[in-house]
């Protein structure tokens, strides 16, 4: 008789036990700083002065600039008050406004490029920092998705005392945090997702709950030289378990139930975490307003869908091979992440150290997913979206704006 997949979970559970729980790694990054959830807040202005407060005395820094750093993982408000969109408007109060949630191990620099958009477009944007986030990655291991889920349903009851329509934007897990308000909230007006992490491709995701508690790191190289500051290098095996429930949540909530707002969708098909495929027939089966639209990155045939914008992702003229689950948030123009970008995510899949080394040393490099391979190139992350303002062109069309 075929084994279940229960006895197959605990087999594999009771044999990490037998090894014992890795020892500490000496390293303040696995290490916890003590930071508590931000609450207790009356108002958007409260909670960032909480957050900053709480980011000052337990980030660990990366590079000598910490304002720097701070700033890049803090939330942040942009008013559309200044913009010629608001300036036509007679009125104070803006009409619109969007709170963006960023993804697991991410910072609400995430949105950077996407926040400007909106508010050129009128919208008043508002981001949050996810319990967890932004100071060290150790501090994920007691992070609790339904503490999340709390953040996002405190913050958009602040956001509807301020602006007459709210929408809800989010990146990957964050994603699974907009659906799931949203589908609880019919006042919600629409939703802007960015490689929803509704179906994970990892099918052993499911084990992650339980390994939490016997395997605190699934890895524990200490970082050499790491300086990206604006997204956790590693994560502990608790933070895979909340993005779990997230998505568990949301597909058994799919399935019981379509959502008829509107809805734009960014996917790739070289989505080196995600099940786009499943997303994508979900786009299609469960998300039913007529304004839909999915923009789908890919190399494969255009698929013949009047709701879906397909685009080439690759770019051969920008060294692009194919476009990769985070590329898709931000601009070629971004000073972090794009063409002419200070980061360069060198660590990617490659065969051999030797193939990282030369990417850390200034090597000319393509860019993709990752783990994406071609004979005679090395690759780094695609950090950012050569299509970045035909993304933003299309997801006004989803909402008139």
């Amino acid at each position: 008789m075929k084994p279940s997949k229960t006895i197959i979970l605990s087999a594999t559970v009771a044999a990490l036990a037998l090894l014992g729980c890795q020892s500490t790694v000496d390293h303040p990054l696995y290490q916890s700083s003590g930071s508590q959830p931000v609450n207790g807040y009356h108002s958007f202005d409260e909670y960032l002065s909480q957050t900053q407060r709480q980011l000052s005395q337990h980030r660990y820094y990366l590079t000598e600039n910490k304002q720097q750093e701070l700033k890049a993982n803090m939330p942040f408000e942009l008013s559309p008050q200044s913009t010629k969109a608001q300036a036509a408007d007679s009125s104070d109060r803006p009409r619109k406004g969007v709170l963006l949630i960023h993804g697991l191990g991410d910072s609400p620099y995430s949105f950077v490029d996407i926040s400007q958009s909106l508010v050129e477009n009128g919208f008043l944007v508002r981001t949050v920092l996810l319990d967890g986030h932004g100071t060290r990655p150790a501090d994920m291991m007691n992070a609790d998705h339904e503490q999340w889920q709390k953040l996002v349903d405190k913050q958009v009851a602040l956001l509807e005392d301020e602006v007459d329509e709210v929408y809800l934007g989010g990146f990957s897990t964050g994603g699974n945090l907009a659906y799931l308000h949203a589908a609880d909230n019919s006042d919600i007006a629409g939703l802007m997702l960015f490689s929803p992490g509704f179906q994970s491709n990892e099918p052993m995701a499911f084990m992650t709950p339980l390994l939490s508690s016997v395997r605190p790191w699934l890895r524990t190289n200490i970082p050499n030289g790491e300086t990206n500051y604006t997204r956790y290098s590693n994560m502990p095996t608790n933070g895979f378990a909340q993005y779990y429930h997230t998505s568990k949540a949301t597909m058994e909530d799919l399935d019981k139930r379509q959502f008829d707002r509107p809805t734009f969708m960014v996917l790739t098909e070289h989505d080196s975490v995600l099940d786009t495929k499943v997303i994508k027939d979900i786009f299609q089966t469960r998300f039913t307003h007529p304004d839909n639209k999915l923009m789908w990155y890919g190399t494969s045939p255009k698929p013949d869908e009047d709701n879906v914008v397909f685009v080439n992702s690759r770019v051969p003229e920008l060294r692009v091979s194919n476009m990769s689950h985070m590329g898709v948030l931000y601009s070629p123009k971004n000073p972090y992440y794009g063409i002419n970008g200070s980061e360069t995510i060198c660590r990617n899949g490659q065969e051999s150290q030797e193939a990282e080394d030369y990417c850390r040393a200034g090597g000319e490099v393509w860019y993709s997913a990752w783990d994406h391979r071609e004979p005679d190139k090395v690759h780094a992350r695609l950090t950012f979206n050569p299509y970045y303002n035909q993304m933003i062109d299309t997801l006004s069309e989803v909402f008139e704006l």
